[in-house]
């Protein structure tokens, strides 16, 4: 299935029904007087989450999407039927904006989320409506009015809780396909992953998490080089990073330290809150004993500058340091979505005299 992660559509509802001008035709009821019905409620347009989507392919050529118009009015005073409302499937962390004003109109992260993105136009008042002591009789009704019409960007951003970021070839795809069932596209060029990948890892036998893959990123990647930005949006919602290097350099003028660097400053300049989350740092390929000089060389170096951060050192090959790098990852992600608790009931429980 092809990964689409980014669509422009039209949505227009549906038209309001005009309302009827009529009269009612009974024996022996001369004068019966206005019975023209009301026009029906044009449909709406809804995007609801269906949790089992993974892509906005379905968008990617329909563009144009309305819903069904409200019937006119008719008489007897029958209304008009309501128009059906349109609903567009989207998956879950579809975010959706104001193609024009780049305003974010909802975020759909949740399994039961709705928004109407345009609503439909009222229905007319038919002539029974204008009936009065001093016109008994008139001779118009109301017009529906129009549905609304909008261009709308739907972005997808992955529901993970971890990201896997470093730059091409640094070893993420090979790293999630041994510590979940995820299998991804493996090969020794650059930018072999071009959509990202998600897995579900088992921690302790009891509890799990879901990491992305996020596809290489290079300098200048906030600016759109390499890949750009076209995959920085999926890691927004991560609440832990891992962030994978290369212990032997694999270009003149890199080693760890600058690929470190490098990769942090990029998702700094994309969004300062990245920049923010825990991250867990490791150094890929140690089977290699170039690679495992550069990552002791790493370690020696942060615990010169006192930093408390850990260095793993991986090898996706002969399972060394995987085990070690799962139960760290597994325990920030789980200290992370306990503060996020904690932080919400702080804000909901505030005693009654402040609210």
């Amino acid at each position: 299935m092809k990964f689409v992660d980014e669509v422009r559509i039209r949505v227009k509802a549906g038209d309001g029904g005009d309302g009827a001008v009529a009269w009612r035709r009974e024996k022996f009821i001369p004068r019966g007087g206005p019975a023209g019905g009301d026009g029906g409620k044009g449909g709406d347009v809804v995007l609801s989450v269906d949790p089992q989507l993974a892509t906005l392919l379905d968008y990617r050529y329909v563009r144009e999407h309305r819903a069904q118009n409200g019937e006119k009015g008719l008489g007897s005073d029958r209304n008009g039927k309501d128009g059906k409302d349109l609903l567009l499937r989207v998956p879950p962390g579809t975010v959706v904006k104001d193609a024009r004003t780049d305003e974010v109109l909802a975020d759909l992260s949740g399994a039961l989320d709705r928004f109407v993105a345009a609503q439909g136009g009222r229905g007319g008042l038919g002539n029974m409506n204008f009936a009065t002591s001093t016109n008994q009789a008139p001779r118009y009704a109301e017009n529906g009015t129009e549905g609304e019409e909008r261009e709308l960007v739907l972005e997808l951003k992955l529901l993970a809780d971890v990201g896997i970021v470093g730059y091409p070839n640094a070893g993420k795809s090979t790293l999630i396909s041994r510590i979940s069932r995820a299998r991804p596209k493996i090969a020794d060029y650059p930018f072999t992953t071009l959509t990202p990948n998600l897995g579900v890892v088992l921690w302790r036998g009891e509890k799990s998490f879901v990491v992305a893959d996020i596809p290489g990123l290079i300098e200048g990647a906030h600016a759109g080089a390499g890949l750009g930005q076209k995959f920085l949006r999926h890691v927004e919602r991560c609440r832990v990073l891992i962030h994978l290097v290369e212990g032997a350099s694999p270009e003149p003028g890199r080693d760890p330290r600058k690929d470190l660097v490098a990769i942090g400053r990029e998702l700094e300049l994309y969004s300062p809150e990245l920049s923010k989350k825990p991250r867990i740092l490791a150094v890929s390929k140690v089977d290699l004993p170039e690679a495992r000089a550069g990552g002791k060389k790493l370690e020696r170096l942060l615990a010169r500058r006192k930093t408390p951060e850990k260095v793993h050192l991986v090898s996706a090959v002969t399972g060394e340091g995987i085990d070690a790098l799962v139960d760290a990852v597994g325990r920030a992600v789980f200290r992370e979505a306990a503060s996020g608790r904690e932080g919400r009931g702080r804000r909901l429980g505030k005693p009654r005299a402040e609210r």
